[in-house]
């Protein structure tokens, strides 16, 4: 039996809790082959990171081709890319093979606050990449920038900014809330045809490195297998709900740890 295929393009963490390891993680927890171009490679750990290296576009584009020439994907799930000619690739890359599934997870602002690429390379993410995704998964923050929203955000707020993000582009946009803080999350889907937001149960804990990029991966995973877009970004949902319930059982680092990838097939011991 032929088994779904999803690529990952991004940045590897050292730490193995975000970027492409989360995203392979996640490919297989959810059943689906994982391909990976990698875009940067990190030294971080769970509390910090401390090194950062461009992958040549020259190598990138070469990961693309190869991939894409052999394997059958069905999806594609794209993180930070932290140069404009860097985007310029990976959007030249999707040109060229045409997936069927694109999700892009614009990894913009650090916690922090500050912004993790120039001017420029969001220029080039916002009229590259944006067009070619079939959802977009902002954060507030990211989702503000896209947007160009200036000022404080509450959930009122939310339909306004995805929108904004929408004209720039993306076919879809999951507008993710977690930045508002209390006790729900909520997230809203912006289609064309109409809005939906989904809730989730805020969870106590320090271990949810990696979230975003899991969060997103799911969904390309599941769009690999079949599953529609409301499908996809429901049982997303509920598998992070899941690893991040699941997280403090894992005890990696001693910083803010990762999410538990595997908490369905370890089992609780």
């Amino acid at each position: 039996m032929a088994i779904a295929i999803a690529l990952t393009i991004a940045g590897s963490d050292s730490g193995g809790g975000a970027g492409i390891q989360a995203d392979l993680k996640t490919f297989s927890a959810l059943g689906v082959y994982g391909a990976s171009v990698i875009t940067a490679i990190t030294a971080q750990n769970t509390k910090a990171v401390t090194g950062v290296s461009d992958v040549p576009v020259d190598m990138v584009t070469a990961q693309i081709d190869a991939v894409f020439e052999d394997l059958d994907i069905a999806a594609v799930k794209i993180g930070m890319l932290s140069r404009a000619d860097t985007i310029a690739a990976v959007a030249d890359g999707l040109r060229r093979h045409r997936p069927r599934h694109v999700v892009l997870d614009p990894v913009m602002v650090a916690k922090s606050g500050d912004r993790l690429l120039q001017r420029e390379a969001i220029d080039a993410l916002c009229h590259e990449l944006l067009p070619l995704a079939d959802l977009v998964t902002p954060n507030l923050p990211e989702a503000a920038v896209l947007g160009d929203w200036r000022g404080e955000i509450s959930e009122a707020d939310m339909p306004a900014i995805a929108q904004a993000v929408r004209d720039r582009g993306a076919r879809a946009v999951l507008l993710k809330g977690g930045h508002l803080g209390g006790p729900e999350s909520p997230d809203l889907l912006l289609t064309q045809e109409a809005s939906q937001t989904f809730r989730a149960k805020r969870l106590a804990t320090e271990n949810t490195h990696g979230t975003g990029c899991t969060l997103s991966s799911a969904i390309a995973a599941l769009l690999a297998r079949g599953a529609s877009l409301h499908e996809a970004i429901t049982d997303a949902k509920a598998y992070l709900a899941g690893a991040i319930a699941a997280a403090d059982r894992l005890k990696v680092g001693h910083g803010h740890g990762p999410v538990h990838h595997f908490h369905a097939v370890w089992g609780a011991e």
